[in-house]
């Protein structure tokens, strides 16, 4: 079995364990594999705009706010931004701070025709430490993977 079909079909169980609507949960380094590997691939990132200039960003990822900063108020246009801006028939690999907006877009990403939505568990900046802090505890920039900071 391939690396590929190794991570998904792990992302599947993960799934099926969690009772997802939608297709799998992945790793922070599983998302990396599967985007360096599928060319059908997409790493959407829902965090703020205030959270992609502060905290830093994953180069090619697509950024569509879910929610806003301040306030973290609903962007009303989403759904319309991302059938604008990715193919239903991607992969879509969904990352915010720490997995739990990401699980909100990918079931709503899942039930407006993505059939292939993988939530990043972990997301960029991981769970708080025992002092409150992210950053030390899992997520994409603990686990070494290519970000950037403007």
């Amino acid at each position: 079995m391939s690396r590929m079909n190794q991570i998904l079909q792990a992302a599947h169980e993960r799934a099926e364990q969690m009772g997802l609507p939608y297709s799998g949960a992945v790793l922070p380094d599983e998302a990396y594999e599967l985007m360096q590997s599928l060319p059908k691939a997409v790493l959407l990132d829902v965090r703020s705009h205030a959270e992609w200039q502060f905290v830093g960003t994953v180069p090619q990822s697509v950024k569509i706010e879910w929610r806003s900063f301040p306030g973290m108020a609903p962007n009303p246009n989403f759904l319309a931004q991302l059938t604008h801006q990715v193919d239903p028939e991607s992969v879509l690999l969904v990352l915010c701070r720490s997995g739990a907006r990401s699980d909100e877009v990918a079931r709503l990403a899942a039930a407006n025709g993505y059939s292939e939505v993988y939530n990043v568990l972990e997301g960029f900046e991981g769970e708080k430490d025992e002092m409150g802090h992210r950053n030390s505890v899992g997520g994409w920039r603990q686990r070494g993977l290519p970000w950037e900071q403007n």
